[in-house]
């Protein structure tokens, strides 16, 4: 796991994040020549209103007809979550299986994760909606991933897309999809995205009294 210090906790850190939003965060990081550290579009929250922002606990599987030490291998995985975790997801390209669901989702709640991010399915959709659990996913399907799909380990290096997460990488997820923070990067980050943030009102600010768009770009502001 990536073990860099913070200058901050890391709980304070994702609520900032969870405070900005990933469009700002994105050009941040394009700044610090990451061009390219979004999700696969597809991915996206259960529910539009969800954000979610986390350090990476990250999760391999792949299609898998066998059942034997499956469950087993769940459970070490869910009690080795932890506080302000997010889980997410390698599935090698599933498309077929749910990898979260109801009880998991309780299960995660219970260990102080703040969301899940699946490069696949999810399942009991209404019951996780309910628990206020941040999922963002690519699809909904009532497959479970026994004698589909099996986990083969978690807290490795994985790749999503052509993003690669570390475990201990940070990632935020909004409405406009997630985006992978590499943890080195992750406080710098963070205190310009505030910044873009704080500088948007006051471009808005500008818009909304009728200033000329020229005028506003003259002003150091943007579109």
């Amino acid at each position: 796991m990536n073990q860099i210090e913070l200058p901050i906790s890391e709980k304070e850190l994702c609520d900032r994040y969870e405070a900005t939003f990933t469009a700002a965060v994105n050009d941040v990081l394009r700044e610090y020549g990451y061009l390219y550290q979004t999700l696969p579009y597809e991915i996206l929250p259960l529910r539009d209103s969800m954000k979610v922002c986390g350090v990476a606990f990250t999760i391999k599987g792949s299609k898998n007809l066998t059942l034997e030490g499956e469950m087993e291998k769940r459970a070490q995985m869910l009690e080795a979550l932890g506080p302000d975790t997010v889980a997410v997801w390698d599935t090698s390209g599933d498309d077929k299986s749910a990898q979260w669901g109801e009880i998991m989702t309780m299960a995660a709640i219970k260990r102080g994760c703040r969301g899940a991010i699946v490069d696949g399915g999810v399942r009991d959709t209404n019951r996780v909606l309910e628990q206020n659990f941040p999922v963002f996913c690519r699809y909904r399907t009532s497959n479970g991933m026994l004698g589909r799909f099996r986990m083969i380990d978690y807290q490795i290096p994985v790749q999503i897309g052509d993003v690669k997460i570390n475990p201990g990488d940070i990632l935020f997820g909004d409405i406009d999809g997630v985006i992978v923070i590499p943890r080195e990067l992750a406080y710098d980050v963070l205190v310009k995205a505030e910044k873009i943030r704080d500088n948007e009102e006051g471009i808005k600010d500008q818009v909304r009294s009728g200033v000329a768009p020229s005028e506003v770009v003259r002003n150091g502001g943007y579109f």
